[in-house]
């Protein structure tokens, strides 16, 4: 009996450790972190009003250079003035002025529904993944069950029933006894053991997504914030790619969370798609089912080091010139 009550405790134990690890996973929820982000780029999207001053300043100075060459070139030449290329310091002016609403906004109002759309695939996989394990779960548990030689290392009930049938104890029993007990610590160890590794990679998938959010967020922020300087240097003679490089370098960036969306889209069909797999054959009642979740934990691996070729991919979509351009070719 002390036997007993000794083994119950280890696995009283182990299960509260698991309980609070499991509670600890669920306080970090990913999804409000994301949204945080976001809320932070809203937030400070209208500081780059800060800078209209000194790109309107900017822009002055190189409109009346740009202008002025222009009209005296056609002076000098004796040729009409072609009013129409002397419009575009007015309309990069314009765009400086209401920089937030005429840029941001519809550059914003344009590629957010890439997002939402993106994202709408992932909640739907991860709906239908959350359903399916709960499923399989249960199944493989019953499965134990219906297995004479493996019950009693689910259930507590079949390990009571077990030592029942054994009647009078003795001390030949007692090696016995504390074999099972063995045998029982070492399955839940086991399991345990490959609940954290799964829950640990699961941590870091998620951690290694909300890296790429976070490095998108700070990049449009800076991108936002300075685009007015951009704007006004456009204006210049020579340094009108400069806009070129902004608008690609933007969409590029903004991109990065799309293009994560779909890979956390495609890695969660394919667990979707083995979990349908393990439910088909847990259904079998001759079935018996092994520690399977070893590939559960390789796709995590895959999805960890594809996160960090997302920039890359996006660079594939869209090319962005300078920084951007050159962190995706190498």
């Amino acid at each position: 009996m002390v036997i007993r009550q000794a083994g119950i405790g280890k696995s009283t134990d182990k299960k509260e450790l698991e309980k609070t690890f499991i509670k600890t996973l669920l306080l970090m929820d990913f999804a409000s972190l994301h949204e945080l982000l976001r809320s932070t780029y809203d937030e400070m999207m209208p500081l780059c009003a800060q800078m209209t001053g000194i790109a309107k300043g900017i822009a002055g100075l190189g409109a009346l250079f740009y202008i002025a060459l222009r009209v005296w070139a056609s002076i000098a030449r004796a040729e009409a003035i072609d009013v129409f290329p002397l419009l575009r310091p007015f309309v990069l002016g314009f765009c400086i002025m209401f920089f937030p609403t005429v840029v941001l906004g519809t550059m914003n109002a344009v590629l957010s529904p890439v997002v939402q759309g993106t994202e709408m695939m992932v909640h739907q996989q991860e709906g239908n993944l959350a359903e399916l394990t709960a499923k399989r779960d249960k199944l493989q548990e019953e499965a134990y069950l219906r297995n004479p030689e493996t019950a009693y290392l689910v259930s507590n009930e079949k390990f009571d029933e077990k030592i029942e049938e054994m009647g009078i104890i003795g001390p030949e029993d007692a090696v016995t006894i504390a074999g099972m007990y063995a045998e029982r610590a070492a399955y839940q160890t086991k399991q345990w053991i490959m609940k954290m590794v799964h829950d640990l990679l699961e941590l870091l998938f998620h951690a290694a997504g909300l890296i790429i959010d976070t490095l998108r967020t700070f990049i449009l922020i800076v991108l936002a914030i300075l685009g007015p300087i951009v704007f006004g240097i456009a204006v210049w003679d020579g340094l009108a790619g400069s806009l070129t490089a902004w608008f690609s370098r933007y969409i590029s960036v903004y991109l990065w969370l799309p293009v994560s969306s779909i890979l956390t889209a495609l890695l969660t069909k394919i667990q979707v798609l083995m979990i349908e797999k393990d439910i088909e054959a847990l259904s079998d009642p001759n079935y018996l089912p092994d520690s399977g979740t070893w590939y559960y934990i390789v796709f995590f691996l895959i999805g960890i080091v594809g996160y960090f070729c997302v920039p890359t991919v996006a660079g594939w979509i869209i090319e962005a010139g300078g920084g951007i351009g050159s962190y995706g070719r190498n």
